[in-house]
């Protein structure tokens, strides 16, 4: 997210943060309950960090944005704290019903993350793999080249290793049906716009007008051609987007 974050940082403070079990932050324990639920990353224990760092660095009133996970962990943060941010920018946040959640369309690939490779011979392996196939071949390249950069660690034989282990990501996954975000959003007061790209991912125009209905103050953000990495395939497009959206009284 560097390539966004510096297209806003001439407008706004800007702040990230790695999720727990991702980038440089620590992983708790993977143990998964009779069901297979990993409690430890439940996506409301992201939105509890995402207070936390609030709390941290007095950030309170600030404007926020989020992608995928990270927009529903921002609306689940609001929820539990209303008044925390003073508007939301989600693009495709996986936000869904309880029908859905309970069908699993579109909100568990965990299996295919367990079959992720975690450790290749160098970065610019990793690179080259990535940058031959999908979803990651759709990514800029700077963008592409800064998440090979700081998505692997480097290990002691020279090979680099993924920072989010294959188990971390599963388990991510596994428990984005396991929280109530949809269910309170009516308690969203907040300006939030709700953005999505013009290739359905399940998470795509129709998800996203219904989510902004459901909102005090919802608006809708459409980017034709882009899909659900849209902020990393076009950073300059969204960031202006967001800065539009966070900066509107």
């Amino acid at each position: 997210m560097r390539a966004l974050a510096e297209r806003l940082a001439d407008r706004f403070r800007v702040v990230g943060f790695d999720c727990r079990g991702h980038g440089r932050s620590g992983t708790p324990p993977l143990d998964p309950d009779e069901a297979g639920r990993v409690a430890s990353m439940a996506w409301g224990a992201f939105a509890d960090d995402a207070l936390a760092v609030v709390d941290r660095l007095g950030l309170h009133g600030a404007a926020a944005f989020g992608h995928s996970c990270g927009g529903a962990l921002l609306l689940l943060a609001e929820q539990r704290r209303p008044g925390t941010f003073s508007g939301i920018y989600a693009y495709e946040a996986v936000v869904a019903p309880p029908e859905a959640r309970s069908r699993g369309q579109g909100l568990d690939p965990a299996a295919g993350a367990r079959r992720r490779r975690a450790v290749f011979a160098s970065r610019a392996d990793a690179r080259e793999n990535y940058a031959s196939k999908p979803p990651l071949s759709s990514l800029r390249d700077d963008v592409l080249a800064d998440y090979v950069e700081g998505g692997f660690a480097d290990e002691p034989d020279g090979t680099v290793r993924l920072r989010c282990a294959p188990e971390t990501e599963a388990a991510t996954f596994s428990m984005a049906a396991h929280n109530d975000a949809w269910e309170h959003l009516g308690e969203v007061a907040c300006p939030t716009t709700f953005a999505c790209g013009g290739v359905d991912s399940g998470f795509g125009l129709e998800r996203m007008t219904d989510l902004a209905g459901r909102v005090q103050h919802g608006r809708l953000d459409q980017h034709a051609g882009l899909g659900h990495l849209g902020p990393l395939e076009r950073p300059d497009e969204v960031a202006d987007a967001v800065s539009r959206s966070l900066r509107q009284p």
